[in-house]
């Protein structure tokens, strides 16, 4: 069972300074390291295996949220009684909660997520935002899907925002990085999946699409850059290219707005009669 240390006073401390540095991208990969903020994040991290190596948290938090120090006392996470100075020089946000794990890299190899036969993936390609990056993967598990990719020319997975727009998220399901698009794109057609670009200017209406029935199987989204959607090439690698009807006077909506009601739309045509999970079940 872990221990837990001594209260760490200076911010100055070997272990806290390793801990600042995840901050930054290439400390993150050089250690395979990462941070996640707040009772929610930890509290996911401390239940997932082995991810959770330490956590920092200040006497008050300790006490606030036992629950989670125990569980991470019990996955076997060394455990840090820390001043608010120095969770305030750990933490990357304005107002810490007074928790702060330092967790393994979760990523998944692309070849297993193939393997599992998913039949709802959300694909981001060319996302830069980590805010966007993590809470299309917080809507990707909501609406039930195996599995999100993350390609190469996206943001890193990793980046403290992004792991705080995922609320938890990132530690429900699988998730593969660094996957370049023409591999994510055949790779996913091979193993059944129809690949679906959201955009704006697609020349498929989605309500369209839920009307003819042909939403019902194994989908994978793929959503663009927040700017200036999806190259045209990376479309053309598609099946479909799919826009979400305004039906009001907004000129268009938010990529993580989109890619919930695109995910959303899926997972309910794989549902109803006729759908991929009607069959298989869940």
């Amino acid at each position: 069972m872990a221990s837990v240390s001594p209260e760490l006073i200076s911010p100055r401390s070997a272990r806290v300074s390793a801990a600042r540095r995840l901050a930054k991208r290439n400390f993150r990969g050089k250690e395979r390291l990462f941070l996640a903020e707040g009772p929610q994040a930890v509290r996911e991290a401390a239940v997932h295996g082995d991810t959770l190596v330490e956590l920092f948290a200040t006497v008050e938090a300790a006490d606030r949220y036992a629950d989670i120090v125990g569980a991470a006392r019990d996955a076997g996470a060394r455990i840090h009684l820390a001043s608010e100075d120095v969770i305030a020089d750990i933490s990357t946000t304005v107002t810490p909660q007074g928790l702060v794990g330092v967790c393994r890299f979760l990523d998944t190899p692309f070849e297993e997520i193939l393997a599992a036969r998913p039949r709802l993936v959300a694909v981001l390609a060319h996302v830069r935002d980590p805010g966007n990056a993590g809470t299309v993967l917080r809507c990707a598990d909501a609406a039930g899907a195996e599995a999100v990719v993350l390609t190469d020319a996206s943001v890193d997975l990793y980046n403290p925002k992004a792991v705080r727009a995922s609320v938890g998220s990132l530690f429900h399901l699988p998730v593969a990085v660094g996957v370049p698009v023409e591999q994510a794109v055949s790779g996913l057609r091979g193993a059944g999946v129809r690949l679906l670009a959201a955009d704006g200017a697609g020349d498929r209406d989605l309500d369209d699409e839920l009307d003819k029935g042909t939403m019902g199987g194994p989908t994978a989204w793929v959503f663009g850059n927040e700017a200036w959607g999806l190259p045209e090439e990376t479309r053309a690698l598609t099946d479909a290219v799919v826009r979400v009807p305004i039906h009001g006077k907004a000129e268009s909506l938010n990529l993580a707005t989109a890619a919930a009601v695109c995910l959303y739309a899926s997972a309910r045509a794989q549902r109803a009669a006729g759908g991929c999970r009607s069959v298989t079940g869940n």
